[in-house]
Formats: structure tokens, C-alpha cells, sequence
């Protein structure tokens, strides 16, 4: 009896342990697809150098990379992970990437990217960072990358008198979208469309030429946009280009920014400065900068040199002029400082420009303007020559110009009888004395003869 019972339990036993197990793994199945994280957004950007794509994620993901050859591709696994985005709707063009393919299989999901040529790729899992929440980096590096857009290094020596060099820095770009205004207005496209703009307008000038820091939707690091300006290209003015942003939709107008010594000038500058210099870690640049001289030292250089003087002098010429085309940021017409990291280069006259508040509706209607974006070009690049006719350098063009009319000068705002007799070497008695003038007082637009020391 006992027996038969036994084997009676057994036989009900066995089909109880089939279900447990079954419910079990479906368990387990069911788990597995609650915890797998879903990418609904990649975005892909196209540098001189490398092709960056990212997978926005909710959670931090694990990846496996592998560099396959013949054929030339790179192949992605996403464990746990499933794709929920159309990567056909990625734009490949000017990219080694000829195609992009996507197999889902248990538990993991594999891109497969096909080459054109040989590339180094590196990832990066990026922590939340306003805008964004986590993001996995995919950059590939070219083999063959193209050279840095570089003008002649200026042939002081040559004889012949050299171009002014302005490097038009467009803020932003790539990962970095900067303020945001309605109808989905991005401060990185506003800012590089101006930007071009700018530099069409000074190569047209005689005297200037203009090079773009970044042409395209991609970022560059502050500490690299300095460098492309000064050692690539040797420019003699920097103008970094931005659109300001505020909680408060009142907020407008624009304002100029210099580097500063002694702390911001105003609680908004600081705050401008450090949003400004979050860049990077927004754009989801690798390292941060490693600056081997401290800014006091590079700010001395800059007062030895005159770099300071001189940009707030420029910054001064640039809102004279933007003050005639849109209002200014508290009516005020004074160039503001703060430490911008992007303005830190002690051998250029350095500027940060905020063409107005994107936040605004107003403004931000006039920024998505081309008309507008024209204006505010053409104010930009007048401040600019006005600051080359008065501060003209050793050697170019604008000091040839000043040696053909050297017998005169036409007096510009913010001029001073001290200054213009130390510009043109005379003393300040021989000037007034020249001009029949019998005080300090000079007028703006006023031509004074220069007597010959």
C-alpha cells in the first residue's frame, strides 16, 4: 500500500515540477524584458575629425565593441537592451559610414556600422547632464582626418601689408544645443548661422579675413576653440557668438562680455560664464581641460600685453554698433566681465557676444530671422573695423591706411586727447595746439590734424 502510494505521488509530482519550471524561466523571461532598457533616440554628428553617434538612454547600459576588416565595420552589442528607433534616418553622408544595420536577438541588440575605410573607435558612457539624460558615445575617429582650415600665418616682415585675422566662434554645437526658444529654436544653429554670416561680411571687407571655428552641427572644446583661433590661425580677434536665455520670458536684449580679473561685474555675468563653461561636459567632452598655467598668471600676460584693454575696447565698438540695429540688455551699453574659459587666450582681443535672448518671444522671432541674423552680422563686423581703424596692428593693412592719411584722424567714440596724441606719438600740447583746441573736450566724428613730431 505504501508503495502504490509513493508511486501515485510521484506520478502527480512530476507534471507540479514541469509547471514550476516553466513558470519559473517565464519568470525569469518576463524579469529580463522589465529590466531591458529601450533607446528610443540616436543622433549622429559629423566633425572634421570623427563621426559621433549617441543612444540616449534612461539607465546606464553595458556595450561590447569589436573593429571588424574585410570589409571594414564596427559591430555594437547592447546587451539587455532594445532599439527603438529608426537608425535608417540617420544622416551618413560626409561620414565613413556607408550603411547602418540592426538585428535584435535574445537579450541583446547588435548595430552593425559598414564602412568605407578604416576607423579608431573609443565609447563613452555619459553621466545626466542638462539637457540630457544618460548617453552612450560611439565616436569613430578617421583614418585619414581632414586638416584644420588654417589661414597663411601673417608675413609681418613681407613687405606688403597683412589682413587682420577674426576667428567667428559660433557657441555650442554637436551634444551642446545651448538655450532653447519656442518652436524648437536651438541656440547652436541660430549662433553658426550668424556666424557664417560674419565671416561672409568680413572677407568681403578690405583688410580682414575671417575663419570659422566650427562650419558644421558638431562641438568643439573650449580649450581647442582657442587653439584652432590663435595657433591654426593666428587670428588677432576672437568673437564668440551665443543667444541668451532667462526664466523670465521678459528678459532681452544684447550685451558683450570680456574676460575679466577681478570677478564678474554682475551676478548674471557670473552666472553666463559658468553656464558657458559647463559646455563641455554637456557636449560630453572626455577629459576636462588640463590648463598648466593658472588663470591669474595668463591674466597678468594679458595686462602686460594689453589683450584686456583692448578687448573691452572692442566690445565697446561691437554694442555701439548693435545698440543702432536692437536694444541692449538693461539699456546699458557697458561691456560686462567674467572668467569665460572660452576667452582665456592671452595673444588675442578676445569678445563673447549674446545677440539677444532666445528665451524671448520676441527676440527669438527676430534670431530665426535671416534678415535679422544679416543686421546684427553687419553691426558686429562694423565694431570690428572700427576697433582695426583706431587700433590698427604693426604691419597691416589698416596701419598702411592710417600712414596714407597720416596727417589726420577722425575722432570714434571713447577717444581721448591723451590717447590719440600717445597713438600718433605727439604730445598732447602740439595736438591742441594744431587744432586750436583750448581744453580736453573733443567731439565724436570730429577730424583732427596731426602735426608731425
Amino acid at each position: 500500500m505504501a508503495n502504490t502510494e509513493r508511486a501515485a505521488n510521484q506520478r502527480n509530482n512530476g507534471p507540479r515540477r514541469v509547471l514550476t519550471r516553466t513558470l519559473l524561466a517565464l519568470g525569469l523571461l518576463l524579469s529580463g524584458l522589465a529590466q531591458a532598457v529601450t533607446v528610443d533616440s540616436v543622433r549622429l554628428h559629423r566633425a572634421p575629425d570623427h563621426t559621433r553617434i549617441v543612444f540616449d538612454l534612461p539607465k546606464p547600459v553595458e556595450l561590447s565593441l569589436d573593429k571588424l576588416a574585410n570589409p571594414d565595420r564596427i559591430v555594437v552589442d547592447l546587451p539587455d537592451t532594445e532599439l527603438n528607433f529608426d537608425m535608417g534616418t540617420l544622416d551618413i553622408s560626409d561620414s565613413p559610414i556607408t550603411g547602418i544595420r540592426v538585428g535584435q536577438h535574445p537579450g541583446m541588440t547588435r548595430v552593425v556600422f559598414d564602412l568605407s575605410e578604416a576607423v579608431r573607435p573609443r565609447t563613452n558612457l555619459l553621466k545626466p547632464v542638462a539637457p540630457h539624460d544618460w548617453r552612450l558615445v560611439v565616436d569613430l575617429f578617421d583614418s585619414t582626418p581632414e586638416p584644420v582650415k588654417t589661414v597663411d600665418k601673417p608675413e609681418v616682415d613681407s613687405g606688403a601689408p597683412r589682413a587682420m585675422i577674426v576667428a567667428v566662434d559660433p557657441g555650442h554645437g554637436g551634444e551642446d544645443p545651448g538655450a532653447s526658444g519656442p518652436g524648437g529654436l536651438r541656440e547652436k544653429d541660430v549662433v553658426l548661422q550668424i556666424a557664417k554670416k560674419v565671416k561672409a561680411r568680413i572677407d568681403a571687407q578690405p583688410g580682414m579675413k575671417a575663419v570659422l571655428v566650427r562650419d558644421g552641427d558638431y562641438y568643439v572644446p573650449l580649450a581647442e576653440r582657442r587653439r584652432i583661433a590663435r595657433q591654426d590661425n593666428h587670428a588677432d580677434v576672437f568673437i564668440s557668438i551665443h543667444a541668451d536665455a532667462f526664466t523670465d520670458p521678459r528678459a532681452h536684449g544684447a550685451s558683450v562680455f570680456a574676460l575679466s580679473n577681478r570677478g564678474a561685474t554682475s551676478a548674471r555675468a557670473r552666472y553666463l560664464a559658468e553656464m558657458a563653461n559647463e559646455s563641455d561636459k554637456v557636449a560630453g567632452v572626455y577629459e576636462e581641460e588640463k590648463d598648466d598655467s593658472n588663470l591669474l598668471s595668463v591674466l597678468a600676460d594679458m595686462r602686460m600685453s594689453g589683450s584686456m584693454a583692448h578687448s573691452l575696447y572692442l566690445g565697446r565698438q561691437i554694442l555701439g554698433e548693435m545698440g543702432q540695429i536692437t536694444r541692449l540688455h538693461g539699456g546699458r551699453d557697458t561691456v560686462e566681465q567674467a572668467a569665460f574659459v572660452v576667452l582665456k587666450e592671452p595673444e588675442m582681443v578676445s569678445v563673447l557676444v549674446e545677440t539677444g535672448f532666445i528665451s524671448n518671444k520676441e527676440e527669438a522671432s527676430k534670431l530665426r530671422s535671416s534678415a535679422h541674423q544679416d543686421k546684427l552680422a553687419r553691426s558686429i563686423v562694423a565694431g570690428v573695423e572700427r576697433y582695426f581703424r583706431t587700433h590698427p596692428a604693426p604691419g597691416s593693412w589698416f596701419a598702411a591706411q592710417r600712414s596714407h592719411n597720416s596727417g589726420q584722424y577722425r575722432i570714434q567714440p571713447g577717444d581721448t586727447l591723451s590717447g590719440i596724441a600717445r597713438r600718433h606719438q605727439v604730445t598732447e600740447q602740439a595736438l591742441r595746439t594744431a587744432n586750436n583746441i583750448q581744453d580736453d573736450r573733443i567731439i565724436v566724428g570730429q577730424t583732427l590734424v596731426i602735426p608731425q613730431s
